[in-house]
């Protein structure tokens, strides 16, 4: 893809930052925060949409609404009645508003005198009561990256939601572990000029957090939501970035889809079309007959389950369903991607990209004929039950006239290629009103003074400290931005002296890169796993040789951690004692003759036998000792 000027485009960026807070309890109730798979039962519900104060129903609620999906809850045994919302809120959790005290200090943000929790209209399920539950706790503020202060907007706590389980389009399974789990979010302004640029400013809030060392770690414990605009095109959110690295190209993906659909507004204006030109002519065909025997998958599976095939025309549309926004991502995708959330559809096929998936080319001048496309016309082939044709003929129209608008005000999600798929419409302002249960929390003295326990420390004060600890300076600098900071500390505490930090920063730093270079998939090796193995270096039952060698094949194998264990119990002075007779003797002629290489070459092989058995330094002292 070829790089776009941003300064010219007039990108603009935001990011919104939600971080769960490692509390002892949820927001509003005692629940610990801690994940369970156990549960003891199930609730079952249907969510619908409300009015605003205004009299207003939120245009997201209404698109999740029309789905008309059932959702079942999940209830493990450390859940109260708050979560299933069968009990009323208790009062905001102290802890968690002293963290968020603490954070909005650190940013420079004003704190409000009184805390109102708001609830926020979410019906996908998420969230039993059908709203979250938000309340600002400062405003304004900046943080400095790059020389530039990036303006904070608002700092928010809110109750983290319910966490999937599974979704088969018409049942949602929940597990209600999750929901109310504190979270911070924080809403930067739109001072981001570059996708790199953004990727910084994460980053430098993330390790904000972090130095308070009261933040969760692992997967979805940190989500990034993204705001993007170009001139002439509109804000855009993107949500549910986990990878920090992935920021710069979800950026450029977004700012080019909005450069090619102001584009494409461009192309329809020169074709002397208008939105009046395509409903006119827009026409709809059964077309189930002429192509029930068509070659194509998709179509034998839908017509053999009774689905139908219906056939769309529009007008002067040539060329523009396959024109790429982004990579592998034409507007035909951002057609699709309607219809499969507002119809829950997925058989789409348009004149662009046909003959192709088992249509031929004489099945295509059959469907030119029946519905009179001319040179410059398109057409879209939709399949499946025929209320759902007729849902999905309408959104396809929909969006076809959005195309005359340029781009369309939508909620899209981040993908792992980089990429974004629409998700709903953007909520308005009647999606928010106030929490009538849970009383406004004065910030008083009490909570001023919990919040210096949390306060983060300046960078440089944190690296003074890390060097002090006998870490070099670039492995103190590496630990300082590393996402495994707060994981470090709480290691060290806990272990050392006798497990040095040195090795521990090294364990989550050096040895998973080079397990990573190596081939591993360092996704198998969470934090728990590295705690465990860190635990038995402090116990004797593994040396910290053996560390490295069982990441790398937990990495490569997948076998059970237990498993791998079992084969590096470290071996006794005396086991290693005997191996190191045994190879000297074994290998007498060769020592004899290189006495200068002797202890290399008796190291190397005892090494070969014992690796990750036994500690090098006993080893080399064994050696030595019968070399003479």
């Amino acid at each position: 893809m070829t790089e776009l000027d941003y300064s010219k485009l007039g990108l603009k960026v935001g990011l919104e930052i939600h971080q769960q807070l490692n509390t002892s309890h949820k927001l509003f109730c005692n629940c610990p925060t801690t994940l369970s798979e156990d549960f003891h039962t199930q609730l079952e519900r249907y969510l619908r949409p409300s009015f605003s104060e205004l009299g207003e129903v939120d245009i997201a609620a209404l698109f999740e609404w029309q789905k008309g999906k059932k959702y079942i809850y999940r209830v493990p045994p450390s859940s109260c009645l708050v979560e299933c919302d069968e009990e009323p809120p208790h009062i905001i959790d102290d802890e968690a508003l002293g963290i968020a005290v603490a954070v909005s200090l650190a940013l420079h943000s004003t704190l409000v005198d009184e805390v109102y929790v708001m609830r926020k209209i979410v019906i996908d399920g998420s969230n039993t009561s059908g709203f979250q539950r938000t309340a600002i706790i400062s405003l304004g503020g900046y943080i400095e990256v790059d020389n530039q202060k990036i303006g904070i907007q608002t700092l928010a706590l809110e109750e983290d939601a319910s966490r999937k389980i599974s979704d088969t389009g018409t049942e949602v399974i929940y597990n209600l572990d999750r929901l109310g789990i504190p979270l911070i979010e924080i809403s930067t302004a739109p001072d981001i000029r570059t996708p790199e640029q953004a990727e910084r400013v994460a980053f430098k809030i993330g390790q904000l957090l972090r130095l308070t060392g009261k933040v969760k770690r692992g997967i979805g414990t940190i989500r990034q939501d993204l705001n993007v605009s170009i001139e002439g095109g509109v804000k855009t959110e993107i949500k549910g970035v986990q990878m920090l690295e992935l920021i710069p190209e979800i950026i450029k993906n977004e700012a080019k889809r909005q450069y090619e659909l102001l584009r494409i507004k461009e192309e329809l204006k020169k074709r002397n079309l208008t939105k009046d030109n395509i409903r006119n002519s827009f026409k709809v065909e059964d077309l189930t007959e002429e192509l029930k025997d068509s070659n194509s998958k998709i179509i034998k599976k839908e017509v053999e389950k009774g689905g139908r095939i219906y056939g769309l025309k529009v007008v002067g549309f040539k060329g523009i369903f396959g024109w790429q926004l982004m990579p592998n991502r034409r507007f035909g995708t951002e057609v699709a991607d309607y219809v499969r959330s507002l119809a829950g559809l997925g058989g789409l096929f348009h004149s662009d990209e046909l003959p192709n998936y088992g249509i031929t080319k004489e099945e295509v001048e059959k469907v030119k004929k029946i519905l009179e496309i001319k040179e410059n016309d398109a057409f879209v082939l939709i399949v499946g039950p025929k209320e759902k044709l007729d849902i999905a003929q309408n959104t396809i129209l929909d969006r076809v006239l959005q195309a005359f608008d340029g781009v369309p005000k939508e909620t899209r999600a981040a993908l792992d290629d980089g990429t974004t798929k629409f998700m709903r419409p953007q909520p308005g302002s009647a999606r928010m009103y106030p929490e009538t249960d849970i009383p406004p929390r004065r910030i008083d003295e009490r909570i001023l003074q919990l919040a210096k326990q949390f306060m983060p420390e300046q960078p440089e004060v944190k690296l003074k400290k890390l060097i002090e600890l006998g870490l070099s300076k670039d492995l103190a600098n590496t630990i300082l931005n590393s996402i495994r900071l707060d994981l470090f500390d709480e290691l060290v505490k806990k272990y050392s002296p006798k497990v040095p930090p040195t090795f521990i920063a090294s364990t989550l730093e050096v040895t998973l890169k080079y397990v990573k270079s190596k081939g591993g998939d360092i996704s198998v090796i969470s934090d728990d796993v590295i705690e465990e193995l860190i635990k038995y270096v402090y116990e004797d039952k593994i040396t910290k040789d053996a560390v490295q060698e069982i990441l790398l094949e937990l990495a490569t194998s997948k076998r059970p951690l237990g498993d791998i264990i079992k084969n590096y119990i470290p071996l006794s002075d005396s086991e290693i004692e005997k191996i190191v007779i045994q190879t000297i003797e074994e290998n007498k002629k060769e020592i004899e003759a290189r006495r200068d290489k002797a202890f290399n070459i008796v190291m190397s092989k005892v090494m070969s036998k014992v690796r990750g058995r036994a500690d090098s330094r006993k080893v080399i002292e064994i050696i030595k000792e019968h070399l003479g």
